[in-house]
Formats: C-alpha cells, structure tokens, sequence
C-alpha cells in the first residue's frame, strides 16, 4: 500500500527468516525478539530526486523491488524525501534508518565517528577532474603548486583525488600540503575553471559532462576509467549501526532491493533513465542520460565494497587523514556487513526474474 507521502509497505502477516548480522554473537532468542521487533518497526528510507546516480534509489521505488522485499518480509518501510547532503545528520538522528551515499565521503565520518556500516557497492565512476585546454595540465602529477575546485572538502571527490595525488608523489597530508583546494558550488565550478579563478576542477557526473562538452576541459582524471579506481565503488547503501543490528531482516530487505535495483540499471540503463524521467526523479534528455549509466559498472557487489573501503583507509592511514593506529582489517570489519539471505550479487535476466552471484571462497 502506499501512502500519500511516499511508498510504504505494510507489515504482512507472514513467518519471518531470520537474517543475521555478520560477525553478531547472538543467541536464538534474541534473534527471535529481533525478529518479532522486526515486524512492529517502519524501516525509515532516505532518497531524493535530481541525481542521476541515485538511478538505484529510484527504480527500486519505481519497479517495486522495496515493496517487493519488504513485503515478503513481512516487514514495513518508508520513503523519506530528504537533502542528501544532510543524510549522515539524518541517520544520527534516527530521522532515517538507511540511505545511499559515496563512500569516500562517509569514510572520513565513520573514522571520526558517525555509526553506520555499508552493506553493499552499487555502482563505480561518475566522478572527473578537469583542466582548461590551453593549461598545460595533462594528468595528475601536473597539479603540484595548483588550485583545485571541489564541491566541498568532506566530497568524495576530495577524497578520491588526495589518494592520486600522494600516489605520483605529491603532498596532500597536513603538514605537507602541496595542492590548493577551493570550494565552489557544484554547478559553478565549471565557470570558476573557465574564468581562470582554479586551475583544475572535480566535479560529479551529470555536471561533469556537460561541462566537457560545453567548454572542451582536458579531463585529467576519471574514476571510471583509472586503474586504480576504476573497480572501486563509488556510491554504497549504508545503514545506521544500531538499525542494521536490531533489524537485520529489514536492513538485508533494503540491501536486496537496492542490489537488484542496480542489477537492474546495468542491464537496462536506457529503460532505467527513461524511469527517472517519466517519475520526475531526474532532469536530462534520454540519450545523455542513458549512455551516462551506461558508462558506469551497475553490477552491485557486496565483497567490492569491503575491497573498496580497505583499499581506502589503507591509503588515508598512510597519508595521515585516518586516525593514527586504525587497524584496518577491525575497521573494514566493524564498518562492512553481509547478510544471510544476501548473495554477493545479482545478475538481471531478461525474463525479470534475478540470478544469485556468489563469490568464490
């Protein structure tokens, strides 16, 4: 059923699996008082319209794959319109339970605190960087001594580009900083880099294409593309701590509609686009829109995600932006979770039905 405000399944009378929480020590009987709790609470989701990337968020809503899960759970939900860049405030605040982000802007909040973990990668790329053509920036190691625009210091992008700078051996910690960064707006940096106001931008897919196109920029780096990167994910579902261990039925019931609403995107990103449009979910025209999915990796997967956060902690221990000490593995650990009744992947078929991908042990 949904409501006036948005989709929320109600609780149907129905024997729940139990799903536990990786790593949990719990006995059978609370398991079960998780279980019965599970069907008494609204498993609170946060989502917004305008981004393309959130091409997930919006076909599970649209196909019906929370309703699905959920339901077949026996367990409800709610779609929380909110401001995406206040959803790790909302988690805090119980306001909501689970939402998605980028993990290299969650990653630095969790180091310093914020409780949530991540239960599975939903998609790489979307992120570029950009010099004007005239500049004599062609790559990354070209930056030293150089302003770069960001959309903001705790973005992703910021993230992403100290990891490539410290690898060609420019210095990006503390007490050696040997880059500028400048926060704009996401939509004016292109103008901030036209105008000469920065030497080079990072800017987020659909902004950073259109720009390319509009202004013929060099692109000197695009996480699609990179070796280093390009297997990463980028954007994560992520769940509130406390929620993913007192519901971990319904925490592996958001997992999987998330999961299969990414499969879903990879095999069908023209059909996808064309969903976030006709829902007013996303602004673009068909064509760039699609091909702009198309040019991501949508094959969800809950081991790249562990592989993703290790591999960027490691580096942001040794850069000196993880607090000192941090063990990776316990981190990685405490942070990354899997659920029973949750493959490592899905694959979509043709038919509409899903195919179970498991990870080689």
């Amino acid at each position: 059923m949904k409501k006036l405000t948005k989709l929320a399944a109600l609780a149907a009378a129905a024997t729940l699996t139990i799903g536990f929480f990786s790593g949990c020590g719990d006995d059978a009987s609370d398991s079960n008082n998780a279980a019965e709790s599970s069907s008494d609470y609204v498993f609170k989701i946060g989502t917004a319209n305008s981004s393309l990337c959130l091409a997930p968020l919006h076909v599970a809503e649209d196909l019906g794959y929370f309703a699905d899960e959920f339901e077949a759970a026996g367990i409800s939900y709610e779609l929380v319109e909110i401001d995406m860049t206040q959803a790790a405030d909302l988690i805090v605040s119980g306001k909501i339970d689970a939402c998605v982000g980028l993990a290299g802007s969650l990653i630095p909040q969790i180091d310093s605190g914020l409780e949530i973990v991540f239960s599975a990668g939903l998609h790489t790329g979307c992120t570029k960087y950009y010099a004007k053509e005239d500049s004599g920036i062609t790559s990354v190691a070209d930056l030293k001594g150089k302003t770069i625009g960001v959309p903001g210091m705790a973005d992703s992008s910021v993230t992403a580009i100290k990891r490539k700078l410290y690898d060609v051996g420019i210095g990006v910690s503390t007490d050696n900083m040997e880059v500028d960064f400048v926060v704009y707006n996401s939509t004016d940096l292109p103008l901030a880099l036209e105008n000469g106001a920065v030497d080079a931008i990072a800017v987020h897919d659909p902004v950073a294409s259109e720009a390319e196109a509009e202004y013929g920029f060099t692109k000197i780096l695009d996480l699609t593309e990179d070796e280093k990167f390009s297997n990463e994910y980028c954007c994560t579902t992520f769940i509130s701590t406390s929620m993913a261990e007192t519901y971990p039925e319904a925490s592996a019931a958001y997992t999987r509609a998330l999961m299969k609403a990414s499969a879903y995107v990879q095999a069908n990103p023209e059909e996808a686009a064309q969903l976030q449009i006709d829902n007013e979910q996303c602004s673009g025209d068909l064509e760039t829109n699609s091909a702009l999915l198309a040019s991501y990796n949508y094959q969800p997967s809950v081991s790249a995600i562990k592989t993703t956060f290790q591999n960027a902690c490691s580096d942001l221990l040794e850069i000196g932006d993880l607090q000192e000490g941090r063990d990776i593995d316990e981190f990685t650990e405490g942070h990354v979770v899997s659920y029973d009744g949750v493959p490592d992947s899905y694959i979509y078929n043709e038919d509409g039905t899903f195919t179970e991908v498991e990870v080689d042990t």
